[in-house]
């Protein structure tokens, strides 16, 4: 699942993208506002994580911006600032959240996986369908008990599926999703062709019917008809 860090401190967003890395979140960084607002308006997050001092402009203003293109990004305020007002501020905005600065990464990832089964998931940590059970907060996939071995972007995309389901999803908003803006690196699809080729087979073996429906044209869906 995608994360975006809107930090100025760099130090400070490598150590987070670090530990998050570690816990299979998939990390990009913005460190002034008008970055921020670039990768906010073109690509969709799981979770951002927004500091409110920024070089160029307001956190706040960022998470206004969001609310007003009814963007459904997680949103998990992080801030030096402590005063009632400020955390107000940020809720009030469309937050979902608020750390002030100290904390602790461990508290952190747990924060953004909350906001991410809540707004995702409906709160829940296991999501069934038919035959597949996923575990959000250990993020494995099993069926019938069977855990998959799965990669990262394989479950990733997988979580992206039936976070979808029956919906006809584009490659590009694949790519995006799984890639983000290194997407624009690629020269074509073919990376996403092999994983869900390998998804597909993994899912089939373990005794799945084929869910990833090809649209022509248009995309994939995720259905079991």
């Amino acid at each position: 699942m995608k994360v975006l860090v809107i930090e100025d401190e760099k130090e400070l967003s490598k150590s987070i993208c670090a530990y998050l890395d570690g816990e299979n979140f998939f990390c990009e960084a913005a460190f002034d506002f008008d970055t921020a607002m670039e990768k906010i308006l073109l690509y969709e997050y799981a979770c951002i994580i927004l500091d409110i001092s920024l070089p160029g402009g307001s956190g706040i203003t960022l998470l206004k911006e969001l609310k007003a293109n009814n963007k459904a990004d997680g949103v998990l305020i992080i801030s030096a600032k402590n005063s009632l007002d400020d955390k107000l501020a940020g809720l009030h905005a469309g937050a979902d959240d608020y750390l002030t600065k100290p904390f602790h990464l461990a508290e952190l990832s747990a924060r953004i996986a909350a906001i991410i089964r809540r707004k995702a998931f409906g709160g829940q940590n296991t999501i069934s369908f038919d035959l597949l059970e996923l575990n959000i907060q250990d993020k494995t996939a099993s069926v019938n008990k069977k855990v998959l071995d799965l990669t990262r972007k394989e479950y990733d995309l997988l979580v992206y599926f039936i976070s979808n389901r029956n919906k006809v999803i584009s490659k590009n908003a694949i790519a995006e999703h799984l890639w983000g803006d290194d997407m624009d690196l690629a020269d074509n699809y073919d990376f996403i062709y092999t994983h869900i080729k390998n998804l597909r087979k993994k899912l089939m073996q373990s005794g799945c019917p084929d869910y990833i429906k090809s649209v022509y044209g248009m995309g994939y869906k995720f259905s079991m008809s």
